[in-house]
């Protein structure tokens, strides 16, 4: 299977990716000729593991028939100092909230989401370290 996208520079270090019929604007800080109007492109990397990795664990925890009142996943990445700069480090926190939350059932979740399901964690884990931790509230 492949995947096609489109960057089309608009202005200055503002682009257009459009992607699956979806179009976001990406740009730069000013810093570097930017104007800040929309994410930038290692952030989005976040975000796509960030993603990935919650549809996972909903997915899986649908089937063990649990289902959490609030779910988010919170990804920190650290970058390095020398560029290319990619991120070294990368932590997830998988935040839940209801009732009748057993910690085995996510702790599987989370884990199959990292070893076997998620492509993006697949990805990253060859260049970052990754860790993670559930938290219940």
């Amino acid at each position: 299977m492949k995947q096609k996208i489109n960057t089309i520079w608009k202005e200055n270090m503002a682009f257009e990716a459009e992607i699956d019929g979806f179009k976001i604007i990406i740009d730069a800080d000013e810093a570097v000729g930017g104007e800040n109007g929309g994410p930038k492109p290692k952030g989005l990397t976040l975000v796509s593991l960030g993603g990935c990795t919650a549809m996972d664990v909903i997915s899986i925890l649908k089937k063990m028939r649990v289902v959490p009142e609030y779910f988010n996943v919170e990804v920190e990445g650290e970058l390095t100092d020398e560029h290319p700069k990619y991120f070294h480090s990368i932590h997830l926190r998988y935040i839940f909230r209801g009732k009748d939350l057993p910690m085995a059932k996510l702790e599987k979740a989370v884990i199959l989401s990292q070893d076997r399901y998620c492509g993006v964690s697949a990805m990253l884990m060859k260049s970052s370290k990754l860790t993670h931790e559930i938290v219940v509230e």
